[in-house]
């Protein structure tokens, strides 16, 4: 299975929860109890560090991926290993950890929109998010593998010793 095939299904199985959560504290939001108002506060507020959570979990795996990337870019460029190009090499790892750290903060506006700030606005956002979102993931697949990615099967299928 590709990684960004498992990249959409875990954005989708977040999204799925985000859903239920936000389904429950709908459900306790609308009970004229007293008690419904503390675990919905507790609720939201969980919520709220969960979101931040992960979007400063994707801006780490952003910030992350370029040290890493930029480390071993000048250890290849400084030693001078032979090899494929550095600086492809860099670019590739450096697309990676962007479309990785987008994955998370994605994941993190679905949250937010869904399950603590349900509005038509909030939606809206997120719609363009997304959209945007997909516009990179698209731009940057292109830019790392360097072919639409269409045409991964018949590139594959050409290599020796690869199975299409």
């Amino acid at each position: 299975m590709r990684r960004s095939t498992i990249g959409s299904l875990a954005v989708a199985g977040i999204a799925a929860t985000a859903v239920a959560i936000g389904t429950a504290r709908a459900q306790l939001g609308g009970e004229e109890t007293r008690t419904a108002e503390p675990i919905a506060a507790l609720t939201d507020t969980i919520l709220h560090w969960i979101t931040r959570a992960i979007e400063y979990g994707g801006i780490a795996v952003i910030v992350l991926g370029i040290v890493i990337a930029t480390a071993a870019y000048l250890r290849k460029k400084l030693s001078g290993a032979r090899g494929g190009d550095p600086y492809d090499e860099y670019r590739a790892s450096l697309g990676r950890s962007i479309l990785l750290g987008l994955e998370f903060l994605v994941a993190a506006d679905i949250i937010n929109t869904v399950a603590i700030e349900p509005t038509m606005d909030s939606v809206l956002v997120l719609g363009g998010i997304v959209l945007i979102r997909t516009f990179l993931s698209f731009a940057l697949e292109v830019e790392i593998e360097g072919r639409w990615p269409w045409q991964n099967h018949r590139a594959r299928a050409g290599k020796p010793g690869e199975s299409a």
